[in-house]
């Protein structure tokens, strides 16, 4: 275990998007193992969610435009400006919410097989892993099953959730060419990784109560868009092969 943790320290790099999470995120960059960095995206936090994270030594940056895409697109926007810089080398990028209902101390379960070559993106399942009660409301259990089993159908792959803590190596991620904005996020990179025929796992991971509020499950009109914005993004790749 110490030898990964020098490979994390060396080479992996974590986006954070945040919305108002001044409550969680320092628990979660607490409970980060050592890395090579930390960025995390204030998406237009009213509160001080970027303070806690500059406090705690994360890097923060800004993005106006609300989604989830948007605020993980301008993370890796901000690594890629690291990279040219020569501040950063990643090899490995992970995804983790800043809500506290994943486990980030579990990092290195997500990032062992990608750092070992055993697998090109890693995904925290939560349906495979332990959830509090309440943690997923059946409305969030349902539809991920459903758009996992529309994944299997159209596009050969087995999944078993769409969860947001996953980790993926540096250059296949900028090679996914990745776009959506907001809800869309997660499906894609997981489609995209099928059609490039990447290698993937999944590891069952525990899930938590989130801190707060949920911006989408939490609300009617918040898992109404989630998921529509899912069919829609399956739709899209399934009937267009040729769509990026």
């Amino acid at each position: 275990m110490k030898h990964l943790y020098k490979y994390l320290h060396a080479s992996v790099w974590v986006i954070i998007p945040a919305l108002n999470e001044e409550e969680s995120i320092g628990l979660v960059l607490g409970d980060l193992p050592r890395v090579a960095g930390v960025i995390v995206v204030d998406n237009g936090s009213s509160d001080g969610t970027g303070r806690v994270a500059e406090q705690a030594g994360a890097i923060v940056v800004q993005e106006s435009q609300r989604g989830y895409g948007a605020a993980c697109l301008r993370g890796m926007e901000k690594l890629r400006e690291l990279v040219v810089e020569g501040k950063a080398e990643p090899e490995v990028v992970v995804f983790v919410d800043a809500d506290y209902s994943d486990h980030p101390d579990r990092l290195p379960r997500l990032v062992g097989p990608v750092a070992s070559g055993k697998a090109d993106i890693v995904l925290g399942s939560r349906l495979l892993g332990v959830r509090e009660p309440g943690a997923m409301p059946p409305q969030s259990i349902y539809g991920n099953k459903l758009a996992c089993f529309l994944m299997r159908m159209l596009f050969g792959v087995l999944y078993t959730d769409l969860g947001p803590f996953r980790a993926i190596n540096y250059e296949r991620l900028l090679e996914l060419e990745m776009r959506d904005k907001n809800f869309g996020w997660t499906i894609e990179m997981q489609i995209k990784a099928a059609r490039a025929k990447l290698q993937h796992m999944e590891i069952p991971v525990p899930y938590r109560t989130r801190v707060g509020t949920s911006k989408i499950s939490g609300t009617l009109s918040g898992t109404f868009k989630a998921g529509y914005k899912i069919l829609f993004t399956i739709a899209k790749y399934g009937l267009n092969r040729n769509s990026t």
